[in-house]
């Protein structure tokens, strides 16, 4: 019996010791994590006047961004530059002046430079791995705003679509159709492409082919088509109006016909054109005929 009750006491005592340890064991640790605690309560207490310091730096950046800006935009209209133009240049002069203040702020959080210029060229060549063909758009966006074959407003023709100019961005170029659909046109393919500008020059040649029968006279229906032209305000009379016998087809003669016009008037000249000399036709006589085919029996 006394050698039992020696032993549960040696026992006891054993799982004492244990208890002990471990409490011990937990103190240590929980005195570890305070002081990790106090030590990152320390860091950030010691780096909250450089954040502060960046964000203020980020903040007047940013105010002198939009300042800058302003001043860019005020410029480029005393000197009457492309519309277009000065707000594609615009853009780009945003985001080069929003990455200068991004850098100087991280270099103010104490980032080393040379981290920051690796992080930039890794990121700008995987962006450019990534956006070969938007790059693409971005360099016809310069060699068109610059080289300027067009600019908002003009009507003109490419390989893809035809239709006004309505704006000229980073990376597309927007056209309205004369139907009014709105057709986006990569700034890359229209510069590759054949561009027709029916807008840059002042006036337009508008032609027309008036057919009349074999059995009328050329001479009269070309003193016709003449006074109409002469008679409508909208034809310019320099270049001088051309009419002339131009094709002798299977059922007509041809009258080829060239009036000029202000570039803004092309369409209401083609039409107007087309009514009055038919009009004019019917009232002095002059046929216009149908295909015909004749038979001769023998």
């Amino acid at each position: 019996m006394k050698v039992l009750f020696l032993t549960a006491a040696q026992s006891g005592t054993d799982e004492t010791n244990a208890v002990e340890n471990v409490l011990s064991e937990a103190v240590k640790e929980s005195s570890r994590v305070g002081d990790f605690l106090s030590e990152i309560g320390d860091h950030i207490m010691s780096a909250v006047p450089t954040i502060l310091i960046a964000l203020l730096v980020f903040i007047g950046g940013f105010i002198i961004t939009r300042i800058l800006l302003r001043i860019f935009t005020k410029c480029m209209d005393r000197s009457n530059a492309d519309g277009t133009a000065a707000s594609f240049l615009r853009s780009l002069l945003k985001i080069l002046l929003l990455t200068i203040n991004l850098i100087i702020t991280l270099s103010v959080l104490k980032i080393p430079m040379t981290s920051i210029i690796a992080v930039l060229s890794a990121a700008g060549l995987a962006v450019g791995l990534a956006l070969q063909n938007s790059l693409s758009n971005l360099a016809g966006g310069f060699i068109i705003l610059f080289s300027k074959p067009f600019k908002a407003g003009d009507y003109i023709e490419t390989n893809y679509s035809s239709g006004n100019v309505e704006s000229i961005s980073i990376l597309y170029t927007k056209i309205i159709t004369v139907d009014n659909k709105t057709v986006y046109i990569p700034n890359g393919k229209v510069a590759d492409s054949l561009i027709i500008n029916y807008s840059e020059q002042d006036c337009r040649r508008v032609d027309f082919e008036f057919g009349i029968s074999y059995t009328d006279d050329f001479e009269k229906a070309k003193e016709i088509i003449l006074s109409v032209a002469d008679e409508y305000e909208l034809v310019l009379s320099e270049p001088e109006t051309l009419v002339r016998l131009g094709k002798q087809e299977a059922s007509s003669l041809q009258i080829i016909t060239n009036v000029w016009t202000k570039t803004e008037n092309y369409w209401t000249v083609k039409y107007d054109m087309m009514e009055m000399v038919t009009k004019a036709f019917q009232e002095k006589g002059v046929s216009i005929p149908y295909n015909q085919l004749d038979v001769h029996i023998t």
